[in-house]
C-alpha cells in the first residue's frame, strides 16, 4: 500500500512537471505595438503582418531566442497562400546560387557550410531557419554586399573607394536621422562624435542599408507575388535603416518587428518611427504560435 502511494505521489509529481513544462515552452509572446504602446495578441500582429509585401525582424545575431521569434513568424506567414521569401542580411548577394541549391535540394550540408562560412558565423543560431526554408522551398535571398568594401569604408570613408565602385554604388553619404545617429555611436562603443571615425561609419552603415534596400527592391520588382521577410540586425531593421532606403527605391508596404534591447530600444522608447512591434524581453526565448 504504501509503495502503491509512493507510485502515485511519483507520477502526479511528474506528471505537474511537464504540465508546467508545457506552459513554459508554449508561452504566450509579449509583443507591444508602438503606436499606443499597448500588448497584442501574437494573432493580432500576424494578421497585420499577413497584410504588407515585407516583414522586417530585427535581432542581435548571437541571440537564440530571437531566431526562434522569426523561425515563429516565418512558419505562421508560410501558411497563406502568398509565397515566401526570405531576405538575409546573413549572405551576399553574390552567394545567391549557393542559396538556390540549398533550397531546391541539390546542395549537401557540408559543401552549403563552406558557403554560409564565407558569408557568416554562427551556424547553430541560424541552423533551424535554413533547414525549415529548405524542407518548406521558401526562396533564400542574398541581400549583402562584400564585406571588404563595407570595411574599407568603415575604415577609410566613401571616398576611398576607386571611382568605378562609387558610380556603382551610388552617392552615398551620412545623412541620418537624430535617433539614428545616436544609434550608430552606440554602435561603436559611444565613441566617435561627429568626427571622422563617426563619419566614415555612418557611411559603411548607410551603404550597407542602402546595398541591402536595392537588393532587396531588385527581387520584389522581379518577384511582386512574394512576401519577404528580412532578417538583419537589429539596427538595419530599424525604419531608419534598410526600409526608409527601400522606400527610395519604390512603393511597398512592410512592418518592422524588433526586439527590445538594452541601450538600443526598450518598452518606454519604442515610437513608431522607429518599428511598428517591439518583443519584449520576457517573452523572447518562449515564442511559440
Amino acid at each position: 500500500m504504501i509503495l502503491h502511494q509512493r507510485i502515485l505521489q511519483l507520477t502526479l509529481l511528474t506528471c505537474s512537471w511537464l504540465s508546467l513544462s508545457a506552459v513554459i515552452a508554449l508561452a504566450h509572446p509579449h509583443i507591444l505595438r508602438a503606436t499606443d504602446r499597448t500588448e497584442v495578441t501574437a494573432e493580432e500582429l500576424l494578421q497585420d503582418l499577413a497584410a504588407v509585401q515585407v516583414v522586417f525582424i530585427g535581432e542581435l545575431h548571437d541571440h537564440a531566442g530571437h531566431h526562434q521569434a522569426q523561425l515563429s513568424i516565418i512558419r505562421a506567414l508560410q501558411k497563406d497562400r502568398q509565397p515566401l521569401a526570405i531576405g538575409l542580411e546573413m549572405f551576399r548577394k553574390d552567394s545567391q546560387t549557393a542559396l538556390d541549391l540549398w533550397v531546391g535540394g541539390n546542395y549537401s550540408l557540408n559543401r552549403f557550410l563552406k558557403d554560409y562560412n564565407d558569408n557568416w558565423s554562427m551556424w547553430e543560431k541560424y541552423r533551424e531557419i535554413f533547414e525549415y526554408a529548405k524542407r518548406q522551398k521558401v526562396k533564400l535571398v542574398g541581400l549583402n554586399l562584400p564585406r571588404e568594401i563595407s570595411s574599407k569604408v568603415a575604415r577609410q570613408g566613401f571616398a576611398a573607394l576607386p571611382e568605378r565602385e562609387r558610380q556603382a554604388l551610388g552617392n552615398v553619404q551620412c545623412v541620418v536621422h537624430p535617433e539614428y545617429g545616436d544609434f550608430i555611436r552606440r554602435a561603436m562603443g559611444g565613441h566617435g562624435g561627429h568626427g571622422q571615425q563617426y563619419l566614415f561609419f555612418c557611411e559603411a552603415q548607410m551603404l550597407w542599408d542602402t546595398v541591402m534596400a536595392r537588393n532587396l527592391a531588385d527581387f520584389l520588382k522581379a518577384n511582386p507575388e512574394h512576401r519577404v521577410v528580412v532578417l538583419a540586425g537589429s539596427g538595419h531593421a530599424w525604419k531608419f535603416g534598410i526600409p526608409r532606403q527601400l522606400l527610395e527605391q519604390m512603393e511597398v508596404t512592410y512592418r518592422v518587428v524588433l526586439p527590445e534591447i538594452d541601450s538600443r530600444v526598450s518598452r518606454t522608447g519604442i515610437a513608431p518611427d522607429v518599428a511598428d512591434y517591439l518583443w519584449l524581453n520576457e517573452g523572447a526565448d518562449g515564442w511559440t504560435f
